[in-house]
């Protein structure tokens, strides 16, 4: 067999080919026209006209130009212009200039030919490659973590989440602050300035990088102190929940998978519903009540990306909290998307290394396949057999919605039990615990006491058992 029939007989072989690895592809199809640039907080950027880069190191090519895409979308919804896109085929990201540094000078070429004036990497760059790439592109270069910082500061509004945004912009800033050695000096060390200090007390002193360095660590910590004190409220209104024993229900999914959408249409809140990555980033906890009368409480959380910056997920713990505490996890999958597995294990692998981190037994897991309106029969079809047991919906439409509330019911196993007690006239106190605690549904007064027909906690339940009416 000719190499060529080799290649065709098993295409994945291809992939490898000596051209594919050397080549530094275009993906057509990314431009956007966006008109409204924002402007960017993080290190006083404004991101306009941008062209990314990937690196395919595994996959096959429609992987790699999905995450390219996804890309585009993030830059989009962070105010920028894409240009271009290009992708090289390599076994790892280049440890110096992440393409290599041909590949790097035929990236300045395409910037040149676009007029674009930021480079976006679809990785996480270490400061030595954002540094060299900057030389060689002459532009300003910016990695996937700084993006997703940047659309988080934009869009977070709350006390707690700008707090939490800050605390992680920081953390990955301050490996990256770039100085300029003596030229940067601020004072003289030692005694320096006096008379008479001698050879080898005139150093450099404290540099203007050193100050910007302790500067940011001080502010951190501060950080770190308030998100703590909000922690706390956070913690007071979830275990006020426990307490009344109510089922927490937490809604994740890939951003944009229409969590909030969903949320809406289970409960009839009004939160934000919005076409763009990320557009809730502070949880939102709304009350419900299943078919057969139960309350439950509905938590729309952050949603997840594929490589979501580690910063993110240590700086929002207090909301990730949601999740490792809920009964149940509606996970939200968008039925739409091309490659809708995918987003599957980025948000499974975030949720496995938070419960990993707390030492505790993930929640039961309802997967929901949303947006059945916009996604081809083929499509579902073909997601119907890797997911026999998710949930068919449109939380547009309303369609499937019903068979959604009946498998949450199902799977969130009942705290509260139905009674018919009579308590004597002198025990007020436990009449009292059934309407604080409990739902009654009906009161009457015999010669025997208050009969009285409720729904209670199934601890309180089992303690006025002796008090059941026959």
């Amino acid at each position: 067999m000719t190499y060529p029939e080799f290649l065709n007989e098993n295409p994945s072989a291809g992939e490898l080919a000596l051209e594919d690895r050397t080549a530094l592809r275009r993906v057509a199809g990314l431009s956007t026209e966006l008109t409204d640039v924002s402007e960017v907080e993080y290190r006083q950027l404004r991101l306009e006209r941008v062209v990314l880069v990937g690196v395919w190191t595994e996959g096959s090519a429609a992987d790699a130009d999905a995450s390219l895409a996804e890309l585009a979308a993030l830059a989009e919804t962070a105010g920028s212009e894409v240009l271009e896109g290009v992708i090289q085929r390599r076994d790892k990201p280049d440890p110096a200039t992440y393409i290599g540094s041909g590949k790097a000078a035929e990236l300045r070429e395409v910037v040149l030919a676009t007029g674009a004036d930021t480079v976006i990497c679809d990785g996480e760059l270490s400061p030595a490659q954002l540094n060299a790439l900057e030389k060689v592109v002459k532009v300003k270069v910016i990695d996937r973590t700084a993006l997703i910082l940047d659309i988080f500061a934009q869009h977070a509004t709350s006390r707690e989440g700008k707090a939490q945004v800050s605390l992680a912009q920081m953390e990955y800033m301050l490996p990256r602050l770039r100085g300029w050695g003596e030229s940067m000096s601020r004072q003289a060390g030692g005694r320096a300035g006096g008379a008479g200090g001698g050879v080898g007390t005139r150093g450099p002193g404290e540099t203007k990088i050193e100050t910007d360095r302790r500067r940011i660590r001080e502010r951190m910590a501060k950080l770190r102190r308030d998100i703590k004190d909000m922690k706390k409220i956070r913690d007071t209104q979830r275990s006020g929940r426990r307490r009344s024993e109510v089922p927490s229900v937490a809604i994740v999914g890939y951003t944009n998978a229409g969590k909030s959408s969903l949320l809406n249409a289970l409960t009839g809140a009004g939160v934000l519903v919005e076409n763009a990555l990320f557009a809730t980033l502070e949880p939102t906890t709304r009350r419900g009540q299943f078919d057969d009368g139960r309350p439950f409480v509905l938590t729309d959380t952050v949603g997840f990306v594929r490589h979501l910056p580690t910063q993110l997920v240590e700086a929002f713990r207090s909301t990730l909290e949601e999740v490792v505490d809920a009964d149940l996890l509606v996970h939200v999958v968008d039925g739409s998307d091309v490659n809708p597995l995918a987003q599957i294990n980025a948000v499974r692998q975030v949720i496995n290394d938070v419960v990993a981190e707390y030492g505790v037994t993930a929640p039961p897991e309802l997967l929901v396949v949303n947006k059945t309106d916009a996604a081809s029969g083929l499509m579902l079809a073909q997601l119907r057999r890797p997911l026999p047991d998710a949930v068919f919906v449109s939380a547009r439409t309303g369609d499937g919605l019903d068979r959604l509330r009946s498998r949450m019911a199902e799977l969130v196993v009942p705290t509260d039990a139905t009674v018919d007690v009579t308590i004597p006239y002198e025990r007020g106190d436990l009449v009292a615990r059934l309407h604080s605690d409990g739902r009654v549904d009906a009161t009457e007064h015999t010669e025997r006491g208050t009969r009285i027909k409720a729904r209670v906690p199934v601890a309180l339940a089992a303690g006025l058992s002796e008090f059941a009416t026959y």
